[in-house]
C-alpha cells in the first residue's frame, strides 16, 4: 500500500513537468541545424550587452512626466514575475541611466568596454539591482526570445588497453557556435546567413578558447583541413544561464588576501589531468572555471569591487577594455560578458584619490544609486515586508510605516536654501503635494541645488530592523503604532555605527520631533473627520452654506425656514466655514463666486452639485461640523476613567468610523482617540 501511495505521489509530481518546455531547453543538434536556426532568427547570436538590454525591454516600460521631466519606468525592475520580491522603488532616474549604458553598449558605442560601477550609500539597492540582472538573465535564457546556444565536441579517445571510446567535451567557456567559423570566412558567411534586410547584424565574434582551439586544430590536421568533417564532431545545444550551476553568471567577492589569488578569476591547472595529457601546457589539463570564464556570454558581479586587492583590479582592465583575460600559461582569451561592480562611498573616494588607479577610473561608468527621496516610494519598501500577509497576529496601525519612512527621507534631504521653506515642506513637494507659490520649476531647482541629496542619511535596513524590534516587543498587545516605532528609531541612534558625530545625532532627533508633530496633525485631522462624518449633518450644513452664498452673490435675501421671514445672508456662518480652509476676508467674494460658477457649470451639463466633488469645501464643512459637535462628544472627558453612557455610544460610533474608513483596529483606534483627547485636554487643538 505504501509503495502504491509513493508511486501515486511521484506520478503527481511528475505530472507538473512541462515535457515540451523541457525538450526545448535541452535541444541538441548539429552545426548545420544551428546555422538554420541563425538564418531564421539571427538574434540568437547577440552579445551579452545586447541580450541583457533586450531582456530589460521585454518586460515593458511606462513613460511619465515628473516635474516637467520625461521619465521612463522599466517594469523589469518591479520584479513582477517573481512576486516583487526584489522590486526596486523610487529609483527610476538611476535605472534609466543604467539602461542607457546597456543601450549604448548594445549598439557598440563604447560602453561595452567599461566596468559598470553602481555607487551609493549602504542599503541603497545596489546589490538588489545586480541580483535582479542576474536572475533576469537566467529566466530570459529559458524563453524562446532569449534563446542562446553553445556547443560540445565528441572525439575518439584511446584507452591504455588500446580500445577507443567516444569522449564528450563541452566548450568550457560556453562560446557562441559561430566562433567555430574561421575569422577570415566570417564576413561572407554572416552576410549570407543574416542579410541586411533581416534587421540584425551578427556580431564579429571572437577566437575560440584555448581548449576548443586545441581540439579544432587537432581535428583539422587529422582531416587534412576538411572543415565539414571537423564540424561532424560538433553538437550544438541550448545554453541555459544559471548562477547555481555556474553557467553564464559569475559572482566574485573579496576575501582575506592570503586565501585568494587571481586563478579564482581566470582558472587554474588541473594537476590530476596532467598525467593523462602529459603536459601542463595542454589546455585540456586546465580548468577554465574562474569567474571570468564561467560568466562568458552573460554577466559577472563584483561585490564591493573596490575592496579587491590591486592585483585583481588589473585583471579588470583587460577584461573591460579588450574583452580579454590571461589564464595561467595560456594566451589572452576572449570573453563576452557584462562586468558589473558595486561600491560604497568611502571606497570610491579612495579610488578617486589614488593616482595609480587612473586606468581603472578611465574604464569605469559610474551610476549613482542614492537613497529614495520620495516618501510614497520609500513607504513601498516597508509595505513589501510588513503587511497583513507577512505579519500574522499583530496589527500595524495606520501611518506607522509612513512615519518611519518620513523620518528616513528627511535624514537624506538637504536643508532648502529658500528661507520660506521647511525641510518637511520640501519632502511634501517631492512627494507630489502642491504648496502655494511653488511651481514645478521650483521643485526642479530644489533638486538641482541639492546634488548630494540621497547619498547620505538613514538606510532602509535600519528602519526595517527597528520596525521588526517593535513587532516582537511586549509593549504592543497585538498592535504597534507610530510612537512605538519612532521610539525604537530614536533609541537605536545611541549605538548607530554609521553616525559619526553628536551634531548628526542631534539633527536626527530633531527630525524625529518634526515627524511626531506631523503625526499629531494627521491623527487630529482623522479624528475630526471621524467625528464629523455624519453625512446628513454635512449635507444640511452644505445646503445652508450654498443657500447663503447664492443669496450673497446675487444680492438677495435668504428665507428663514422657521420664521418664514427673509433675512440677510448669514455672514458669521459663511466665514466660520471659509476660515477653516484659510480663505482670508479679502478673498471671500472670489471663493463664493468660484463655488457658484462651479455649481452653474454642473447644471449646464445636467449634473447635480455634491460637496464631495470639491475637496476644499468638503474639508471646510467637516472642520466646521467637528467644531460644532466636539463639545457634545466631550472628547476631553476621554482621558478620565468615568464616561457616561451617551458619550460612550458616540465614542464607539467614532471608533467604528475610524476602523471602517482609515484601517484602525479596536486597540489602535482607542489609543488614537485617547491620544487626541489628551491634546484637547491640554487646550492644544488645531482650530
Amino acid at each position: 500500500m505504501r509503495d502504491a501511495e509513493k508511486g501515486s505521489w511521484v506520478s503527481r509530481i511528475a505530472a507538473l513537468q512541462d515535457a515540451k518546455t523541457y525538450a526545448e531547453l535541452t535541444w541538441e543538434g548539429s552545426f548545420e541545424d544551428y546555422l538554420e536556426i541563425v538564418r531564421k532568427n539571427p538574434k540568437v547570436t547577440r552579445t551579452a550587452f545586447q541580450r541583457i538590454y533586450d531582456m530589460i525591454l521585454s518586460h515593458g516600460k511606462t513613460e511619465y512626466i515628473d516635474n516637467k521631466k520625461k521619465l521612463i519606468r522599466y517594469h523589469f525592475f518591479s520584479d513582477e514575475k517573481f512576486g516583487g520580491r526584489d522590486a526596486i522603488f523610487g529609483l527610476d532616474v538611476p535605472l534609466m541611466k543604467l539602461v542607457n549604458v546597456f543601450k549604448s553598449a548594445a549598439q557598440g558605442y563604447g560602453t561595452e568596454k567599461r566596468v559598470i560601477l553602481l555607487h551609493g550609500p549602504v542599503g541603497s539597492s545596489k546589490s538588489t539591482i545586480a541580483r535582479l540582472l542576474k536572475k533576469g538573465t537566467e529566466d530570459y535564457s529559458k524563453t524562446p526570445e532569449g534563446a542562446a546556444y553553445t556547443f560540445s565536441w565528441t572525439t575518439d579517445k584511446k584507452l591504455p588497453d588500446g580500445t577507443t571510446v567516444k569522449e564528450k567535451m563541452k566548450c568550457p567557456m560556453n562560446e557562441e557556435p559561430l566562433n567555430l567559423v574561421p575569422r577570415e570566412w566570417r564576413p561572407k558567411v554572416y552576410a549570407e546567413i543574416s542579410p541586411p534586410e533581416s534587421g540584425h547584424t551578427i556580431p564579429d565574434g571572437s577566437e575560440l578558447c584555448p581548449a576548443c582551439r586545441f581540439v579544432f586544430k587537432d581535428l583539422m590536421t587529422q582531416y587534412h583541413g576538411d572543415f565539414a568533417r571537423v564540424m561532424d564532431h560538433i553538437h550544438v545545444h541550448r545554453l541555459i544561464f544559471s548562477e547555481k550551476d555556474r553557467v553564464g553568471i559569475g559572482t566574485f567577492q573579496p576575501k582575506d588576501e592570503k586565501n585568494q589569488d587571481s586563478t579564482e578569476l581566470t582558472g587554474d591547472i588541473n594537476y590530476r589531468k596532467i598525467a593523462e595529457y602529459g603536459s601542463d601546457s595542454d589546455p585540456r589539463a586546465f580548468n577554465f572555471d574562474g569567474e571570468f570564464n564561467i560568466a562568458n556570454r552573460g554577466i559577472i558581479e563584483f561585490v564591493e569591487v573596490l575592496k579587491l586587492d590591486v592585483a585583481f583590479l588589473y585583471d579588470l582592465l583587460g577584461a573591460s577594455q579588450e574583452h580579454k583575460i590571461k589564464p595561467k600559461k595560456f594566451p589572452q582569451t576572449d570573453i563576452d560578458e557584462v562586468i558589473l561592480g558595486h561600491t560604497n562611498e568611502p571606497e570610491y573616494k579612495k579610488l578617486e584619490n589614488n593616482e595609480f588607479m587612473e586606468a581603472l577610473r578611465d574604464r569605469t561608468v559610474k551610476i549613482d544609486v542614492p537613497y529614495i527621496t520620495k516618501l510614497a516610494e520609500e513607504v513601498k519598501i516597508y509595505e513589501k515586508d510588513f503587511n497583513s500577509r507577512a505579519i500574522k497576529g499583530k496589527h500595524i496601525a495606520p501611518h506607522t510605516l509612513e512615519m518611519a519612512a518620513m523620518w528616513a527621507v528627511l535624514t537624506r534631504l538637504e536643508e532648502p536654501k529658500k528661507h520660506n521653506l521647511s525641510l518637511l515642506q520640501k519632502l511634501k513637494l517631492y512627494n507630489g503635494k502642491t504648496l502655494p507659490n511653488f511651481t514645478e520649476d521650483n521643485i526642479k531647482e530644489l533638486r538641482k541645488e541639492s546634488n548630494r541629496e540621497g547619498l547620505e542619511g538613514i538606510s532602509p535596513r535600519y528602519i526595517q530592523d527597528k520596525i521588526s524590534n517593535a513587532l516582537v516587543s511586549d509593549k504592543g498587545e497585538g498592535c504597534i503604532n507610530p510612537f512605538m516605532v519612532l521610539n525604537e528609531l530614536e533609541a537605536g541612534l545611541k549605538t548607530h555605527s554609521l553616525i559619526s558625530n553628536e551634531d548628526a545625532r542631534k539633527r536626527m532627533k530633531e527630525l524625529l520631533t518634526s515627524v511626531k508633530q506631523e503625526y499629531e496633525d494627521i491623527v487630529k485631522n482623522e479624528v475630526q473627520r471621524a467625528i464629523s462624518a455624519d453625512e446628513d449633518a454635512i449635507g444640511k450644513l452644505c445646503g445652508n452654506y450654498i443657500d447663503n452664498i447664492k443669496a450673497y452673490t446675487q444680492k438677495e435675501k435668504v428665507k428663514n425656514k422657521y420664521t418664514g421671514l427673509y433675512e440677510e445672508p448669514d455672514e458669521r456662518l459663511m466665514r466660520a466655514i471659509e476660515e477653516k480652509i484659510d480663505i482670508p476676508d479679502s478673498r471671500k467674494d472670489d471663493f463664493r463666486r468660484e463655488i457658484m460658477n462651479y455649481i452653474g457649470a454642473l447644471a449646464v451639463e445636467g449634473k447635480t452639485f455634491n460637496y464631495r466633488t470639491n475637496e476644499r469645501l468638503h474639508k471646510a464643512l467637516e472642520l466646521k461640523l467637528f467644531e460644532d459637535q466636539k463639545d457634545s462628544i466631550k472628547l476631553k472627558n476621554l482621558v478620565s476613567s468615568v464616561v457616561d453612557k451617551e458619550t460612550q455610544e458616540k465614542i464607539d460610533l467614532v471608533k467604528d468610523r475610524m476602523m471602517k474608513n482609515y484601517g484602525y483596529c479596536e486597540i489602535c483606534s482607542t489609543d488614537v482617540l485617547n491620544f487626541v483627547a489628551s491634546i484637547f485636554a491640554r487646550g492644544d487643538a488645531k482650530e
